[in-house]
């Protein structure tokens, strides 16, 4: 009977004759457009059934948050929250209907456009718009950072003067000497030369004013002559107390490995248990993130799984050793809270930047689930954690490091709950069960796990940071082994150790793992073709590829498919994105503009090298700030650059008012910040104009440009006001004349917060 019973199933299961299957297409229930809009129907229907939802409710709260930033001048926060309140009512009284997904996920949306306009309204705060020089500051140490040249720290400031006290900032960011930063915790006067919040450097690039405003970052720039400390007016708050607190704790730890390590193996052995990972030197650090170890330096999910399951493990163990405790207690139970608490001190200690938090929620959820008998890895465990990041910090939604990580983290889930699973499930044969024995289903899940998260932040790395890497699966394989196993349970004993005084072993270990990861990333990146350029491309094929990635990985029936349609949109949509013709910088002392070979040719070189090096990465040209063949058809003297387009046509650079008449006869384009000649016919760039719009890329469409500028016509947000030079009047009538000292240190160029 059983026999009869599986031999229907088989027969059920045969694919339909070929006649059939050529007559009707895909299968013979699906050879009208009715039927196959049946299907349809169906495969929605089981997608929103019971348990389906939770998932996509922070990706429409994330759109909602894309849509704030969007906007073209800031929302009015308590309408939007009204509005957001009415959408969750109307969502809540529709519950018993067919349409209460659409009503969810409307009513997500507005949540979080309300959230992240209630967020940017409560951390309001004046920007700066115009340099300052020779400001007396007083204020409080927040933060402050070792970096591989200076040190930088942020202050509060609690006294601002002015010549006319008209300018009150919260916070300032400044550059000193490296070894000077003062403590954080304590109350400093200063003078310092400020500079507005660094805006993007070309249209399409990252907004450093936008991350510095929501940090409460007013200005940044350099102090000028000594840093006084004094006796504080009060004690700074309960905030400012353990910033010093983990401040000083790290600072010990650094001191203790300090006395064993140095050089680079010092700095990432640092990085590794602290989250600072400024001293790395560029040659190392830019191997790191060529070669695809770069997430290593960044504390984020794969550092809180290490250091939770060490903990999980460790703790464990020892309890198994008693059997009375194996017996009577839920000892696996004990061990989670002991890992949660673990991994609450790493967050605490690393400085709980976007990515450690998100990864704290996720692992805070798998360990609470374990303790509650639940099932922990899954979807619903990495909507919770981006539902609380995003409603903490709904800016972290435009930053690298949390599109990164939470891509990274959707692939792996994914593979953890449907690639594995299908790919494990194959009966064991002997040759399977043998490479099994010897690592060989490990060594594959790594090589997986690695190829998925490679692929799923690799959209994100070329939006940013122009870049892919090819080897990176190569590089994981070879030194994540060592640092799992070797790197990050040294540093966690040595931690353990420090307060006996028997950590210096411990740090010893590190540097053998650390030696080995430097090898590793400086070989891959040697190999040809390791450093993959992307040029630019806008914000649409980033958001057609993280739209089919969450369609990937959400979806269950073969509706998912969609997801590879709109990567493929994504990828031909990204290489198709013309490249300017002519670039601008926002203060019009730079151009570059595309000569007859495709490539650039910059006008004033070397004058700016950080901007110049990220005008090169966005184009995918592997040339240095310092190649002469960036000046190759370039033609100058003292009034001015003049450069040819690959169609012949002239672009000149005036300095001088005198260099005017003769390239509006001649030039299709003049980049000046003189006023123009009345009577000059000639495209015209003035500085107002620049001020305005901020810097520029241009495409010459006939005989006009089109303009993309980086900030449009109509944009008015807080951190990039729509007339700057109305805001800067104040700042321009406060300006001392006072120059500089000579031991002044001059600012470092700003620096993304993953890069």
């Amino acid at each position: 009977m059983a026999e009869r019973d599986n031999q229907a199933k088989a027969k059920a299961r045969t694919w339909p004759a070929r006649g059939a299957a050529r007559a009707g297409g895909l299968a013979p229930d699906l050879t009208t457009w009715s039927a196959l809009i049946a299907r349809l129907r169906i495969w929605a229907r089981a997608e929103a059934g019971a348990g389906r939802l939770l998932p996509w409710v922070p990706v429409a709260f994330g759109a909602g948050i894309a849509l704030y930033f969007a906007a073209d001048h800031e929302p009015i926060a308590w309408v939007a929250t009204l509005a957001a309140a009415a959408f969750c009512a109307t969502a809540f009284m529709l519950r018993r209907q067919r349409i209460f997904p659409l009503a969810v996920m409307i009513a997500a949306i507005a949540a979080g456009f309300a959230t992240a306009s209630m967020k940017a309204a409560r951390i309001a705060h004046q920007v700066l718009a115009g340099p300052l020089s020779a400001i007396s500051l007083q204020g409080y140490v927040e933060t402050r950072e070792d970096r591989e040249r200076s040190d930088r720290f942020v202050l509060r400031v609690a006294a601002m003067e002015t010549p006319r006290g008209s300018i009150k900032f919260e916070r300032v960011r400044l550059s000193v000497k490296k070894g000077t930063a003062p403590a954080v915790g304590s109350f400093v006067a200063l003078k310092a030369r400020l500079q507005p919040p660094l805006a993007p450097l070309r249209p399409g690039s990252y907004d450093f004013g936008r991350d510095l405003y929501f940090q409460g970052i007013a200005a940044s720039g350099f102090v000028m002559g000594a840093i006084t400390q004094s006796e504080a007016p009060s004690d700074g708050g309960w905030a400012l107390r353990y910033a010093a607190l983990m401040q000083g704790l790290r600072d010990a730890i650094d001191a203790r490995i300090r006395l064993s390590l140095g050089g680079d193996q010092r700095a990432i052995a640092t990085a590794l248990l602290t989250g600072r990972r400024d001293a790395i030197s560029t040659p190392v650090n830019d191997a790191m993130f060529i070669s695809g170890l770069g997430h290593v330096l960044s504390i984020s999910g794969y550092h809180m799984a290490v250091v939770a399951g060490v903990v999980f493990f460790v703790v464990r163990a020892l309890l198994a050793l008693i059997p009375a405790l194996t017996v009577t207690f839920p000892i696996k139970k004990w061990s989670a809270a002991a890992a949660l608490i673990a991994a609450a001190f790493y967050l605490l200690l690393s400085g709980a930047e976007v990515a450690t938090q998100r990864s704290f929620f996720m692992t805070a959820v798998v360990l609470i689930a374990v303790m509650v008998d639940r099932r922990a890895i899954t979807f619903r465990t990495l909507a919770v954690a981006a539902m609380v990041v995003l409603t903490i910090a709904p800016e972290a939604l435009v930053h690298p490091s949390f599109q990164m990580s939470f891509a990274a983290t959707l692939g792996l889930v994914a593979l953890v709950q449907i690639g594995m699973p299908a790919l494990f499930a194959a009966p064991d044969h002997s040759a399977t069960a043998r490479a099994a024995l010897w690592g060989g289903r490990e060594i594959a899940t790594l090589a997986l796990a690695s190829l998925v998260a490679g692929l799923a932040t690799t959209p994100y790395a070329a939006f940013h940071f122009h870049r892919v890497t090819p080897y990176g699966v190569l590089a994981n394989l070879a030194a994540m082994p060592v640092v799992s196993a070797l790197v990050m349970p040294a540093g966690l004993l040595g931690l353990a150790a420090m307060p006996f005084g028997f950590d210096g072993v411990f740090w010893h270990l590190m540097e053998i793992g650390i030696d080995w990861m430097i090898v590793v990333a400086q070989w891959v990146a040697a190999l040809p073709g390791a450093v993959g350029r992307v040029a630019s491309f806008g914000t649409g094929p980033l958001l057609a590829a993280t739209a089919g990635m969450i369609v990937l990985g959400l979806l269950r029936t073969p509706l998912r498919l969609a997801g590879t349609l709109a990567i493929a949109l994504a990828i031909g949509w990204a290489l198709a994105t013309p490249r300017p013709e002519i670039l601008i910088s926002g203060d019009g002392k730079q151009v570059a503009l595309r000569g007859g070979d495709g490539r650039l040719r910059l006008l004033q070189p070397g004058k700016d090298a950080f901007l110049l090096k990220e005008w090169l990465a966005a184009d995918a040209d592997p040339r240095q700030t310092g190649d002469p063949s960036l000046t190759e058809g370039v033609s100058c003297d003292p009034d001015g650059c003049v450069a040819a387009m690959a169609d012949g046509a002239l672009v000149a650079l005036a300095l001088r008012a005198e260099a005017l008449a003769d390239d509006c006869e001649r030039a299709v384009l003049i980049v000046t910040a003189r006023p123009s000649p009345a009577g000059c016919t000639t495209r015209v760039i003035e500085q107002d104009e620049l001020k305005r719009s901020g810097a520029m890329a241009l495409r010459r469409t006939g005989s006009r440009f089109a303009i993309d500028a980086v900030r449009p016509k109509a944009t008015d947000r807080p951190w990039s006001p729509a007339f700057p030079e109305q805001k800067a009047a104040d700042n321009l009538a406060t300006r001392s004349p006072q120059a500089p000292p000579v031991d002044a240190t001059p600012p470092e160029p700003e620096q993304r917060g993953d890069d």
